[in-house]
C-alpha cells in the first residue's frame, strides 16, 4: 500500500511518518523528493538517478521483462517513467502541445479516463530502445535543473491530467518526477526479490 497520501493508523497511532523515514533510511536520497528548492531538487535528482543505474546494471538480462503478478516489469516501468517525464517535465513545465514519445507507457484505467491512447506503441519495444529514450528523458531534467531557479518552480502551470482542482508550481511537477522515480523504483528492486 502507497501511503504518499493520507494515514494509516495501527493500535492509534498513525504509522505514515515511520514508514515515511524508514524508506527514507532504504533509500537514501529519497526525503529530497519533497525538496524545496533547486539545490535540494538537483541533489534528489542525482540520488535517485545512482539508484537507478545501479538497479538497471545489476538486473540480469533474463529479468528485464519479469514481472510479479500485474506489477510492471523493468522494461515497462522505465517506458512508464519516460510517459511521467513526459507529462511533467515536456508537457505540464515546457507547455509542449504533444509531449508524449509513443514508447512511453500510460497507467492503467487511463483509456477508460478518457485519454487517447494512439500515439502510444501497443507492441514491446527492444529493451536498448527503451534506454535509449530513457536516457534522453534523464537528460532532459538534467539539464533543467541545473539552471532551475527559485523563481521559476514558483511559476504556476496546468495539470498535466486535466482537472482545474490543482495547478501545479513548476516546483510541484518535478516533485511529482521525483516522487515517481523514487516510488517505482522501490517495486522494481521488490520483485526480483519475489521472482528469486
Amino acid at each position: 500500500h502507497d501511503l504518499f497520501f493520507g494515514s494509516l493508523i495501527v493500535n492509534g497511532v498513525d504509522v505514515v511518518a515511520f514508514v515515511d523515514a524508514e524508506l527514507n533510511r532504504q533509500f537514501p536520497g529519497r526525503e529530497l523528493q519533497k525538496a524545496q528548492t533547486p539545490e535540494g531538487l538537483r541533489d534528489g535528482w542525482v540520488a535517485v538517478q545512482a539508484a537507478w543505474e545501479t538497479t538497471v546494471t545489476n538486473t540480469p538480462p533474463e529479468l528485464v521483462d519479469a514481472h510479479v503478478e500485474d506489477e510492471w516489469s523493468l522494461a515497462q516501468t522505465l517506458r512508464h517513467l519516460v510517459l511521467a517525464t513526459d507529462a511533467w517535465l515536456r508537457g505540464a513545465i515546457m507547455g509542449m502541445e504533444q509531449p508524449f514519445h509513443e514508447i512511453g507507457l500510460i497507467f492503467t484505467g487511463a483509456a477508460e479516463m478518457g485519454f487517447d491512447l494512439s500515439m502510444f506503441r501497443t507492441d514491446a519495444p527492444a529493451f536498448e530502445d527503451i534506454l535509449a529514450v530513457r536516457a534522453e528523458r534523464q537528460q532532459l531534467v538534467t539539464d533543467f535543473l541545473t539552471t532551475a531557479t527559485p523563481e521559476l518552480l514558483a511559476e504556476e502551470r496546468e495539470n498535466p491530467w486535466g482537472g482545474e482542482d490543482w495547478h501545479p508550481t513548476i516546483g510541484d511537477c518535478a516533485r511529482v518526477i521525483l516522487e515517481e522515480e523514487w516510488a517505482h523504483l522501490r517495486y522494481v528492486r521488490r520483485d526480483p526479490a519475489v521472482l528469486g
